[in-house]
């Protein structure tokens, strides 16, 4: 309960560990670096899964899947592909008692694997586009890792499409960037702030990277989803050409996107309190917990009252009934507020009599009383208010901590004091950015696709005109 969650003025770091412990969302695995999705942990995750499954599929994607292992030659086709993932890639040098004739790398992400079959599955303009998604883990062998956030093995989701035109690849990955940008907004309650990565800070063999960055409450930034242009470099590396309708040859044009467990992260981290988690109503696996409130001679006709609700509410909600005598509705209340299961309805034979449930909001903490005929209309717009009302308190926060800063000086006080965005010219030179990383450990999260005027602003760094408005920050 409460008292295992280190206060985020104390340690948010802790925090956040122990929301995810005592929460049971997950635990460390044996393998370091590695985690133990627990139930709790894997129903959020499934929730995620078939909000942005949905969305993939309304815009015309279809799922499928690629192995595990990739051959150490696919990965080196592509040099600036593998140069970024060297470090991170994993590699099986034997198996079945033998040394292999090539050395087989566990997915750090699947371009290389998938280009090599679309190869095998293009040939005209009337095979494209593919629009295909996957869902399945990767490796990436990290040197510091937390959990949900950052670790060696995660479940994600990875698009790659393949187009006919650069004008058809890059409508692609902007669409997805809204639709992670949809998701994040309108599902996690996390308002978000989207636009495209610098070259120093884009994928590894993309031609460009736009993403969505979100504010948690230490004020870092987290990086919740990205959609990369990729040109014709993967196309190239393996030789993927086509027909096109004027009889010509051509490489065919690519994206890809993707998004993982870290969501998890981001929710716990943009919305939930000392107590525990706070999930969003759209997300959460149980919307509802019914606690029976009794003594052993009002026992059987309370929980009859309030099963009786559950199945009233059942084809509407996801409703769990805590009926168990062993424990004590105190000891319960902090249960459900640290699991941060959104509404809790308590009844006791007070609340019979009246033909009425208390409705407690876990987001505020709120009580209302209920008449039973009426708890369906009000679950319904409660849950709404709720998921409004966690969307407006972190867009405050956002808004509130975020700065404009005039010269180098005044960035490094607001990165300091109190963090958060900075929003600062930048005049495109890498040199510029580079120092920045180098004296104040913040990076350009992005440049924002909704540009504001860059007229007369100075470079934060060097002074030179500006080319870009820059949003500076510390991340995860």
């Amino acid at each position: 309960m409460a008292q295992k969650i280190t206060p985020r003025a104390t340690d948010y770091s802790q925090w956040y560990i122990d929301i995810v412990i005592n929460a049971k969302l997950a635990d460390y695995a044996p393998v370091k670096g590695c985690m133990v999705v627990r139930p709790r942990g894997y129903a959020l995750w499934e929730r995620i899964q078939q909000g942005l499954d949905g969305l993939f599929k309304a815009t015309g994607h279809v799922n499928a899947y690629f192995p595990l292992l990739i051959p150490e030659s696919f990965i080196k086709k592509e040099a600036e592909h593998v140069e970024g993932f060297a470090p991170e890639l994993a590699v099986v040098t034997h198996a079945g008692g033998e040394k292999l004739e090539e050395p087989l790398v566990i997915r750090p992400t699947s371009e290389t694997i998938i280009w090599s079959m679309y190869k095998k599955w293009i040939q005209s303009y009337r095979d494209l586009p593919i629009l295909i998604n996957q869902w399945c883990n990767i490796i990436r062998w990290e040197k510091r890792t937390r959990l949900f956030l950052r670790t060696t093995e995660f479940l994600w989701q990875e698009g790659h499409t393949a187009h006919a035109t650069s004008a058809e690849a890059e409508e692609e990955t902007l669409r997805m960037l809204g639709v992670y940008r949809t998701f994040a907004e309108e599902y996690m309650a996390v308002p978000v702030l989207h636009g495209v990565k610098t070259d120093s800070e884009k994928f590894a063999g993309a031609v460009r990277t736009y993403c969505i960055e979100a504010m948690m409450q230490d004020r870092k930034s987290l990086q919740a989803g990205t959609s990369h242009y990729l040109g014709q470099n993967f196309a190239k590396a393996f030789d993927v050409t086509f027909q096109t309708k004027d009889k010509t040859l051509d490489h065919v044009w690519a994206t890809s996107w993707g998004a993982s467990t870290r969501l998890i992260g981001a929710i716990i981290m943009a919305h939930s309190d000392d107590k525990g988690l706070v999930l969003p109503p759209r997300l959460a696996p149980i919307e509802v917990v019914i606690v029976p409130i009794f003594k052993n001679e009002t026992k059987d006709a309370v929980v009859a009252f309030a099963r009786k609700l559950r199945d009233t509410l059942a084809a509407d909600f996801r409703v769990l009934l805590d009926e168990d005598d062993q424990n004590t509705p105190g000891w319960k209340f902090s249960e459900y507020e640290l699991q941060g299961i959104p509404v809790r309805l308590e009844v006791g034979p007070r609340d019979m009599e009246k033909g009425q449930v208390v409705a407690v909001r876990r987001d505020t903490g709120e009580k209302a009383f209920i008449p039973v005929s009426e708890a369906g209309a009000t679950l319904r717009a409660l849950m709404q208010a709720i998921q409004t009302s966690l969307y407006q308190r972190a867009l405050k926060f956002r808004t509130d901590n975020t700065f404009r800063a005039r010269d180098y000086a005044e960035l490094g006080k607001f990165l300091d004091d109190p963090g958060g965005f900075v929003e600062a010219g930048w005049c495109g030179d890498a040199a510029c950015e580079a120092r920045v990383k180098e004296e104040t450990k913040a990076t350009i999260r992005l440049l924002p696709l909704d540009k504001k005027e860059t007229g007369g602003v100075p470079c934060v760094v060097c002074g030179k005109s500006a080319r870009d408005i820059a949003v500076f920050g510390r991340a995860y």
